[in-house]
C-alpha cells in the first residue's frame, strides 16, 4: 500500500513497512525497494547486506568481544546500519552539499584522509584534527570517541560533524539539526528507508545518530596479512595466544618487526601491544598521553592499527607524514608530561629505545601486514549512490 505524502511529494510505503519494523527472526515478506530509493540508490530491500553479528576468527575471544562499546539501547540491525550507509555518503547532509561522511573517511584509505586536515563545506577552512580511521572502532572501551574524547559514546560522536560550521555546515545560523532533518523529510528515498529501518518514516537526530553508529561499528577488520599467518598458529592454550610465535606468511623482517610490536620492553622488545591490543589492535582502555607534546595534560584516544600502512599522515594533528617517522618517534622522541603514560615511562622518565636502523624498518614492514584489503574494498560499506 502506498499513500502521496503531502506537499513534498515523497512516496511512503505505509502497511509494508510498518510490518518491516519487526524483530529479524519472525521478518514479514520483504517488500519491493519504494521507487524514491531505487532511483538514488542502490539499495535493495530484497537483499539487505548483512552488518549484524560479524563473522570472527577465532582468536576474536571473548575477552575482545567484551571491548564491544555497542549499547544495549541500540541493537544491531542489518536494515538501520543500511540506512547508516546511506547517510555516511549522502552529500545532502551538508548544507552546500559538497561534504559526507565519507569525504573525509574515505574506504579506500581505511576510512582516513590523506589530508592533514580535512575539507568539509568549503576549502577556506579545515578540521582541527586529523580524520581517524575507522576499523574495529567497536573495539574500544569506554567508547568515547574523537582523539580528544570529546564525545562519550559513537552515537553521540555523529552529531558533531553535523553541527560543525566547518564539516557538514548545520551548526549556529545554519538554522541546526532540524533543518536538516527537513531536508532530509523533503526527499523521496530518507522518509521510505527510517520506515523500513524503525518502524515508522519519522526522522529524529536521536534515530539519525543510531543508524550512521551502526555503520561505523560494523566496520570490523580481521582480514590482514598479519590475521591470515596468525590463524596459522593461534593456540588458545599456547602462552598469550601465540603471539609471540613466527608467522609462516611473513619475511624474515616482518616477523622481526612482529616480535619487536609483540614483546615487553624489559624483555628486549618495544612494548608497542600493550597499548595497541592485538588481535583487534584497537588502544588500551586506560592508555593515557603518548608524549608528542612536553607536558601534555590531555588524555588522547587513537584509532585502531588496522589499515594504518595505507597512508599517512599519522597522530591528532598528523604531524608525522611516514610510519618510519612515527617509529622514530616512540623510538627516541617522547617527551615528559603529566598524562604521559606510564608503559612510555622508564626509570619514571620518557623511553627511549634506541633501535637500530634495522629494528625501525622491521616495525614499519610489521605495521604494513595490517592492512585490511577486504575491509577497504568490501561493496557493504560502499558508496550506495547512483552517481
Amino acid at each position: 500500500m502506498v499513500r502521496r505524502a503531502g506537499r513534498t511529494g515523497r512516496l511512503i510505503v505505509t502497511l509494508a513497512l510498518a510490518l518491516a519494523g519487526c524483530s529479524e527472526g519472525a521478518r514479514a515478506p520483504l517488500p519491493a525497494t519504494p521507487a524514491g530509493i531505487a532511483a538514488a540508490t542502490t539499495i535493495d530491500f530484497a537483499h539487505v547486506a548483512h552488518y549484524s553479528a560479524p563473522s570472527l576468527p577465532g582468536y576474536f575471544d571473548r575477552t575482545v568481544r567484551a571491548l564491544d562499546n555497542s549499547p544495549a539501547t541500540n541493537p544491531a540491525n542489518d536494515r538501520v546500519a543500511t540506512l547508516g550507509r546511506v547517510m555516511f555518503y549522502d552529500l545532502q547532509l551538508s548544507t552546500n552539499g559538497r561534504a559526507s561522511c565519507a569525504t573525509c573517511h574515505r574506504q579506500a584509505l581505511g576510512f582516513t584522509d590523506s589530508m592533514r586536515f580535512s575539507n568539509g563545506i568549503s576549502d577556506a577552512a579545515t578540521t582541527d584534527f586529523h580524520a581517524m580511521r575507522l576499523g574495529n572502532l567497536r573495539y574500544w572501551q569506554p567508547g568515547s570517541t574523537f582523539w580528544n574524547r570529546r564525545a562519550a559514546s559513537v552515537e553521540a560522536q555523529a552529531s558533531h560533524p553535523l553541527r560543525s560550521l566547518v564539516e557538514m555546515g548545520w551548526g549556529g545560523p545554519a538554522g541546526g539539526v532540524d533543518l536538516l532533518i527537513r531536508r532530509m523529510d523533503a526527499t523521496r528515498y530518507y522518509p521510505p528507508l527510517f520506515a523500513w529501518a524503525f518502524g515508522s518514516s519519522t526522522i529524529t537526530e536521536g534515530r539519525i545518530q543510531q543508524a550512521l553508529a551502526q555503520f561505523v561499528r560494523a566496520m570490523t577488520s580481521s582480514a590482514s596479512r598479519w590475521d591470515t599467518g596468525y590463524a596459522q598458529v593461534f593456540s588458545p592454550t599456547a602462552p598469550h595466544g601465540a603471539l609471540g610465535v613466527n608467522l609462516p606468511n611473513f619475511t624474515s623482517q616482518e616477523n622481526r618487526g612482529r616480535q619487536l610490536f609483540m614483546t615487553a620492553v624489559d624483555e628486549g622488545g618495544a612494548g608497542c601491544s600493550a597499548c595497541h591490543l592485538p588481535p583487534s589492535f584497537a588502544l588500551a582502555a586506560d592508555a593515557h598521553s603518548n608524549g608528542l607534546d612536553a607536558g601534555e595534560t590531555r588524555l588522547f584516544k587513537a584509532p585502531s592499527l588496522r589499515s594504518v600502512g595505507l597512508t599517512g599522515p599519522y597522530m591528532h594533528d598528523g604531524r608525522f607524514v611516514t610510519l618510519a617517522e612515527v617509529v622514530d618517534f616512540y623510538d627516541h622522541g617522547i617527551q615528559p608530561g603529566p598524562a604521559l603514560d606510564n608503559r612510555l615511562r622508564q626509570a619514571g622518565r620518557p623511553q627511549r629505545l634506541n633501535l637500530d636502523s634495522a629494528d625501525r624498518a622491521a616495525l614499519v614492514a610489521f605495521l604494513v601486514t595490517l592492512n585490511d584489503p577486504v575491509l577497504t574494498t568490501d561493496p557493504r560499506f560502499g558508496d550506495p549512490f547512483r552517481r
